[in-house]
């Protein structure tokens, strides 16, 4: 091969992400000198590595800039691919991970279709003040997921689904915290572990016994009493008397989602993933039965392998191929308030009593709770938003009094959640399609891991952990 052309004038790419980066004009000799110049050195070896394999020859377009896609670009990059990144928004992490709870859990793996769920959603149905909501108006688009929700919360499998999302987990946080030791992101991340607090002493066994059953997975805890609460977070003093106990995960962690998804973006585009963003993909190209592109809103593209990482939206998607997706949106809130220094809160809390989560991200809590099934319907519905902040008040008895309300950001987003509860990922019955969706609550937690299964996937290598439980 002809050596590439010294360029006299390169244009600068910047070193964070901005908005609206367009590299079509950019040629592609100019490419890879930005990429080989922004990028870390041991990666310019591996880059090096594939090269000589000839792995660069594949073209590999991933849906969606969400945590899941964009993790996954950079996976795919990572091992030396030719990957494009696409996303109907301007920006990634527009969706799901804008402003999720932040927590990193491996201890919470549990999917929401817990033994009992049916009775739960028929007895909360309407009600709005309800921490799991079903809306009337959308029963009838959730009849066929719902069937599979249910018939997966029976004991047997719910429990075996625990223990795969659980693994998943804890191989996502191993890979998370190896990527962040290389790349050394700016996202609030803190390995502070997470504190859960009971005020019903049934629910805190309940939660020790299923914690006890996740020892062999890598998930440890820690039994404190209410005095012991009140000592390592002394914003839960006011309540202290309330506790029966806690549990304590010194495995978990937090950061910011939605700035870890940018913040790799920008790394990803540095290391030569071209980033396109305000394109739509309308529909699939197809070659002799496998998939060898997309239509978009900007034009066809080619590629040799997608990988379908759109949250709500993929089934929509994948119908046009005769492929039923078993992924629902569940509509989630939070709110993140600006607090000064002297009440911030020293760990992440898990509220079980009010079903609220409460995570420190840098000078900021994010506040976040409820579960609602209201079909893809994102307006931001105010009640429910106002729930959750009386819900954490109910935790932080002082926050009113530390709290702007004009600066409060208030968020809903659709949570692509699987029937079974667990992600669904790798190839699927059309050759050169892969899928990465359905975390649900955990996407944040396993976007790390699911990206690095589908990474081998594609690869054809051995992956970390079986696909069987996660296959389409």
């Amino acid at each position: 091969m002809a050596p590439r052309p010294p360029s006299p004038t390169l244009p600068p790419l910047p070193r964070q992400w901005q908005k609206g980066t367009d590299l079509k004009s950019v040629p592609e000799h100019h490419k890879e000198q930005h990429r080989l110049r922004g990028t870390p050195r041991g990666l310019q070896c591996a880059h090096a590595t594939a090269n000589q394999r000839g792995l660069t020859a594949m073209h590999v377009i991933v849906i969606g800039a969400g945590v899941t896609g964009t993790t996954t670009a950079w996976f795919l990059r990572d091992a030396g691919l030719s990957v494009t990144l696409l996303d109907a928004a301007d920006l990634p992490a527009q969706g799901a991970s804008a402003a999720n709870g932040g927590m990193l859990h491996a201890s919470h793996a549990e999917p929401w279709n817990a033994p009992g769920v049916g009775w739960d959603l028929l007895r909360h149905i309407g009600r709005a003040d309800s921490p799991l909501l079903l809306r009337p108006r959308a029963l009838p688009g959730l009849v066929p997921w719902g069937i599979e929700f249910l018939w997966n919360s029976r004991g047997g499998r719910f429990e075996r689904n625990t223990l795969v999302n659980a693994r998943l987990a804890e191989y996502s946080l191993r890979e998370l915290r190896a990527l962040q030791q290389e790349l050394a992101l700016d996202f609030d991340f803190a390995e502070s572990g997470i504190l859960k607090i009971f005020q019903d002493p049934q629910s805190l066994e309940k939660n020790r016994n299923a914690s006890r059953r996740m020892a062999d997975v890598g998930v440890h805890f820690e039994d404190w009493d209410a005095a012991r609460v009140a000592a390592e977070e002394p914003a839960l003093e006011p309540i202290a008397h309330r506790l029966c106990g806690a549990l304590f995960f010194p495995g978990d962690a937090i950061g910011n989602a939605a700035t870890f998804t940018r913040e790799l973006t920008a790394v990803a585009e540095r290391a030569g993933v071209r980033w396109r963003p305000n394109t739509t993909v309308t529909g699939w190209r197809r070659f002799q039965g496998r998939i060898n592109g997309v239509e978009t809103s900007r034009g066809p593209m080619a590629a040799d392998a997608v990988v379908l990482a759109s949250g709500f939206a993929a089934p929509g998607l994948l119908r046009r191929l005769g492929i039923r997706l078993p992924v629902a949106p569940v509509k989630g809130y939070s709110l993140t308030l600006h607090l000064n220094g002297a009440s911030r809160l020293r760990l992440p809390i898990i509220d079980d009593a009010n079903k609220v989560v409460l995570t420190p991200l840098g000078s900021r809590l994010r506040l976040a709770g409820t579960a609602e099934f209201t079909g893809a319907d994102l307006r931001m519905n105010v009640s429910r938003a106002e729930n959750v902040l009386a819900q954490c008040r109910r935790t932080l008895p002082w926050l009113p009094e530390h709290v702007d309300p004009d600066t409060m950001e208030p968020w809903a987003g659709l949570r692509p959640m699987s029937a079974r509860g667990t992600p669904i990922l790798g190839p699927t019955p059309v050759p050169g399609l892969y899928l990465n969706t359905g975390a649900g609550h955990l996407g944040w937690t396993f976007a790390c891991g699911s990206a690095g299964l589908v990474r081998d996937s594609i690869l054809g290598r051995t992956p970390a952990l079986p696909l069987e439980p996660f296959l389409p």
